[in-house]
């Protein structure tokens, strides 16, 4: 029997990250700087979002412009971080990606529709929680943000190096359990920085606030 070969001369993600380029255009005409936070469930993304709301929102330097923000919640199902956020008085949207484990740039676009963007300095989007399909899909973020926690261990970035690859900017977060668990800074910022030797990484805790002032930091620098 012949066998039949099919050249394939466009990628499966080519769609995708023409529609992520147009979400990119779209948002730097409006004014809008949009990061996309991933991370495990339970890694603290809501809590630590949150957090470094509150602090853009109300700088403790009087001389620094408050920063108007919204966020994008993405969930498989309910609604539980999207109301987080409105109890904060954060102006959010829920989107459920009908069984999908990550957002993809079509979805994003859709989503944005709903904003009135140009009203916004910074869009969070908070990503259905894992460290595999999201880190697969452009979503037309500025930067990419992962988020691993003290629990989880040091040895994530050996084991799912794309996210690590793909982001700007890790936060290790919940330091303050470091006395419960056997996690190696140095190694797990060495292996990091072996897949990608730019991310800058912050050791934070989302409960106490410790280690924020330099991830807040970070983030206005990269508005500027």
């Amino acid at each position: 029997m012949a066998v039949k070969v099919i050249d394939v001369n466009v990628g499966v993600f080519d769609e995708n990250n023409r529609i992520a380029d147009e979400v990119r255009e779209k948002n730097k005409a409006d004014g809008t700087f949009m990061i996309n936070i991933m991370a495990s469930p339970g890694a603290g993304k809501t809590t630590t979002l949150l957090r470094t709301i509150d602090m853009l929102k109300n700088p403790a330097d009087a001389g620094t412009k408050p920063l108007r923000i919204g966020v994008l919640e993405a969930d498989i199902e309910a609604t539980v971080d999207a109301e987080k956020m409105a109890d904060a008085g954060v102006a959010s949207i829920q989107v459920h990606t009908g069984g999908e484990c990550a957002m993809d740039a079509s979805m994003v676009k859709q989503a944005l529709s709903e904003f009135d963007t140009e009203d916004l300095d910074i869009l969070f989007m908070e990503n259905v929680g894992n460290l595999v399909c999201t880190a697969e899909q452009d979503t037309g973020a500025d930067v990419n943000v992962e988020i691993l926690s003290i629990p989880e261990g040091d040895d994530k970035p050996l084991k799912y190096p794309l996210m690590f690859t793909v982001c700007q900017c890790v936060l290790i977060n919940k330091i303050d359990t470091r006395q419960w668990f056997a996690f190696d800074d140095e190694a797990v910022v060495q292996r990091i920085h072996r897949l990608n030797p730019d991310a800058a990484v912050f050791f934070v805790s989302s409960k106490t606030g410790e280690g924020f002032d330099a991830w807040i930091s970070w983030i206005r620098k990269q508005l500027r």
